[in-house]
């Protein structure tokens, strides 16, 4: 079996990134993806330099075609064991069943969104319905603003809309769990608290237009921002061993993206840190220089040891 010096799992920009400096390096490394990017149903990158506007899946193109410049192997496939041999290497199996080892491991497939099962919400998920205001908000500014918020507190995400729109209305789809504080709050900045059960969302070509309760309210919307949790795509760093926290099942890294494990690397969403696309390549970048220099001090080690006297 062939012994890569690097296998990263997850193919989007930490990934990508990590592959880049690692192949410059004249590392022999092996990238997997399925194409599962979180922000993959985005209409375009935010708050990267030079990036904006440029829809996820061109960037992906481009960061598969810069990394065959620098020998990169690229696998289309599902890794879904991973273990960790007596000798340090690391073994890792695909859906089909096939084996590869490696020196150092760096896991970036990132995290999925639990969408509501609302009808209608998965149309406009990535055109007119966001998570993150700071990558989509600019967009929609001065305009009706949803915060869909039943199974997580959205207080925090209504406020902090406030600076792109006055028109901001906060539903919890028949929940009633803010505290009084965060209703006083929330009626200090003028938005609307709307209880109700949800029915169904309505629109055309992927842009929301209303909010239909069950009771048949109508509310008129141009675009909703949800907070519902997520989840981690891969349950590698929990084979591998590698310490998580308790109630997301974030893994823990330090500031080097290394996790408890050593030789087990983690970049992007998957980690602890914000959830841009800059940071997320940052990481790979950081993560993929680290693991060089790890690779460099065992070289090393072997090369001082003196060598073995044959017996006669």
């Amino acid at each position: 079996m062939d012994i890569f010096d690097v296998i990263i799992v997850g193919g989007g920009p930490a990934g990508l990134n990590a592959a880049v400096v690692l192949g410059r390096c004249q590392r022999k490394v092996l990238l997997f993806d399925t194409g599962n990017q979180r922000n993959r149903f985005s209409h375009g990158i935010r708050n990267y330099l030079t990036r904006d506007c440029m829809l996820p899946a061109d960037f992906i193109n481009e960061g598969q075609k810069e990394i065959k410049k620098y020998a990169v192997l690229l696998k289309k496939m599902l890794i879904t064991n991973a273990i960790k041999r007596e000798d340090g290497l690391f073994v890792l199996k695909d859906n089909n069943g096939n084996t590869y080892c490696a020196k150092k491991i760096l896991i970036a497939t990132g995290l999925t969104d639990h969408l509501p099962p609302i009808k209608g919400f998965r149309e406009f998920y990535g055109r007119s319905i966001f998570h993150c205001p700071y990558c989509d908000a600019w967009e929609v500014r001065n305009k009706k603003i949803a915060v869909y918020a039943k199974n997580k507190n959205g207080f925090e995400l209504a406020l902090s809309l406030h600076i792109w729109s006055k028109w901001i209305t906060y539903f919890t789809d028949g929940k009633k769990y803010l505290k009084p504080r965060e209703q006083e709050m929330l009626r200090l900045y003028n938005i609307p608290i709307i209880t109700n059960s949800i029915e169904k969302l309505e629109g055309s070509n992927g842009q929301l237009q209303k909010i239909v309760l069950k009771n048949g309210e109508q509310h008129s919307c141009d675009a909703l921002f949800f907070v519902n949790g997520y989840s981690p795509q891969s349950n590698l760093v929990e084979q591998l061993g590698c310490t998580t926290t308790t109630k997301k099942k974030m893994v823990i890294t330090n500031k080097y993206q290394q996790t408890t494990v050593p030789g087990v690397f983690v970049a992007g969403d998957a980690d602890k840190d914000m959830h841009f696309v800059v940071i997320a390549a940052a990481e790979g970048a950081k993560a993929a220089v680290i693991i060089n220099k790890e690779l460099q001090k065992e070289e090393q080690v072997k090369k001082i040891k003196p060598p073995m006297v044959k017996m006669l």
